[in-house]
């Protein structure tokens, strides 16, 4: 049996294919890039391949002993061009999706482990978020997603489990959190959108690894399944744990949202972003996922806490600095 994983060169595939290469399981990759662990790299079998071109699909000859883990996809963590996003977000994460899919069938593949987002949901109606929590995404990312879902869910004869995380955080992480953790490095105020007091939950690499194989173990329950961390701390006793684990001088600064995120959505309109509109459009209230049936129905539980995963990323940040 082999685990596939599109996008196994990124930040989760590599730490998924790292958990289950040490399972001594069989792991194939498949993705533009090659794996940068070289340790890791020698360990598994590599396609280099776009999921947008079915033809470079073919090379995995997925067969039906095969678990596909399908985390390849475009997010805020690239480079998300100016003009054409919901095109462009929509060519790798509906229409590689669709590839993928196609693929898995035209080789009897049927099992099959999908990371979605929590921003499918858009702004909240109620917090805890729960799986039913209808579907309404505030951009084109999480619109994407939402369509990918689909057609999962449309696809006769396969066993898939969603997941829908948080932000994905951990050491190798950066994007977004790149501009965060320089302000702190340089030790200059750092903005908060509104008062702070909001909790803003992630999730740890590991633990997203951890779910994505109880499910595969489990035969790929269709879920969908929310991914957060426990008890997450408010937005300011998180950004300061960071300052404090930094030992920066950096100060936080409250800004009202009703000011800032004009701000931020003219910034994102001449390409000069900061963050993201679905991004900054919920950044001020209680975003917090209701994790409880991926608890009763998989047997998971997050282990690492916000504070300590976001410090694993800063101290990462810095080492790739050196």
């Amino acid at each position: 049996m082999r685990h596939v994983i599109t996008g196994g060169s990124g930040f989760t595939g590599t730490f998924l294919a790292r958990a289950l290469v040490e399972r001594g399981e069989k792991v194939v990759s498949f993705d533009l890039r090659h794996q940068n662990d070289v340790a890791l790299a020698s360990r598994i079998q590599h396609f280099t391949g776009d999921v947008c071109r079915a033809a470079d699909l073919e090379q995995l000859a997925l067969g039906p002993d095969d678990i596909v883990y399908h985390l390849a996809a475009r997010q805020f963590a690239d480079e998300v061009p100016l003009r054409g996003r919901d095109e462009w977000f929509r060519a790798v994460n509906v229409d590689g999706t669709r590839n993928v899919l196609a693929a898995m069938r035209k080789g009897g593949a049927n099992r099959l482990v999908f990371f979605s987002t929590d921003m499918t949901y858009g702004k909240p109606q109620h917090s805890p978020v729960q799986p039913t929590h209808p579907q309404n995404p505030l951009g084109p990312y999480g619109a994407s997603k939402r369509d990918a879902e689909a057609l999962l869910r449309n696809e006769p004869g396969l066993n898939a489990t969603i997941f829908r995380p948080r932000l994905i955080t951990g050491p190798g992480r950066l994007g977004i959190l790149g501009k965060l953790f320089n302000f702190i490095r340089l030790g200059l105020p750092v903005p908060m959108i509104g008062s702070g007091t909001n909790r803003y939950q992630m999730v740890a690499v590991e633990d997203c690894a951890n779910a994505a194989i109880m499910a595969a173990d489990a035969g790929c329950p269709p879920g969908p399944f929310n991914l957060g961390s426990d008890r997450p701390p408010t937005t300011k006793e998180l950004l300061q744990g960071i300052i404090d684990h930094a030992g920066s001088k950096a100060i936080l600064i409250p800004v009202p949202a009703l000011l800032l995120k004009p701000i931020l959505a003219i910034l994102d309109k001449i390409g000069l972003t900061l963050l993201y509109p679905e991004q900054f459009g919920i950044a001020d209230i209680d975003i917090l996922l209701d994790t409880m049936s991926t608890r009763e129905e998989l047997g998971w539980a997050p282990m690492r806490s916000d504070i300590d995963m976001m410090n694993a990323a800063y101290d990462a940040f810095l080492e790739s600095r050196i």
